[in-house]
């Protein structure tokens, strides 16, 4: 594939996937992120991201992780706030800067566009704003520096194990947790006592 490789920033968007793009998202994302792709977990939103109107990154959200220590604690919610409230919080479950796109501070440009719009693309789409939103960072292989840049808080690691088909497995894998409220006080919003319907 030939691509023009970009140096500089370009008229920067980011905005939802339309519908008639998914095959050629899944199919960028299959053969270029290092976890390749399946699919995303629970209610899902997929973006990309363009410069003068060719793509530039993907990026795939999903709902937030069943279990989370470090997160869980750091919210201070209970079992059963957790299990109502969870559908608040989504995670970042796919980002690639496609490999020709050589941009200094790109990445963390990405994730802020995105963060203005999710909340209500969210609603619009699934019928609940969003509070906060996570990701996990593989250690070892990655630093993030870019979620760090975009003013993400790490709250710890993860003690690798992963979920599949609602069970828990053990593999290895240590992965750094991050967090960002879009909300200011979205902690106290989780925990509080009483919480407005959606």
């Amino acid at each position: 594939m030939s691509e023009q490789i970009y140096t500089k920033e370009q008229n920067l968007e980011v905005r939802l996937m339309k519908p008639a793009e998914e095959e050629k998202w899944d199919q960028l994302m299959k053969e270029h992120h290092y976890l390749g792709f399946e699919r995303l977990s629970g209610e899902i939103l997929k973006y990309v991201a363009e410069m003068d109107g060719k793509w530039v990154a993907l990026l795939g959200w999903g709902s937030g992780a069943f279990k989370c220590t470090d997160r869980d604690k750091w919210i201070g919610w209970r079992s059963d706030q957790q299990w109502k409230r969870l559908k608040y919080i989504a995670n970042n479950q796919r980002f690639l800067i496609l490999p020709w796109i050589r941009i200094k501070n790109l990445a963390s440009r990405i994730l802020g566009l995105s963060l203005r719009r999710i909340s209500e693309d969210w609603e619009n789409r699934h019928g609940h704003p969003l509070l906060m939103v996570e990701t996990f960072v593989e250690k070892g292989r990655f630093t993030g520096t870019c979620y760090k840049a975009a003013g993400w808080k790490m709250l710890g690691e993860t003690k690798g194990y992963g979920r599949n088909a609602n069970k828990y497995y053990y593999h290895g894998i240590k992965k750094e947790v991050y967090v960002k409220e879009l909300v200011e006080g979205a902690r106290d919003i989780l925990t509080a006592e009483l919480m407005l319907p959606q």
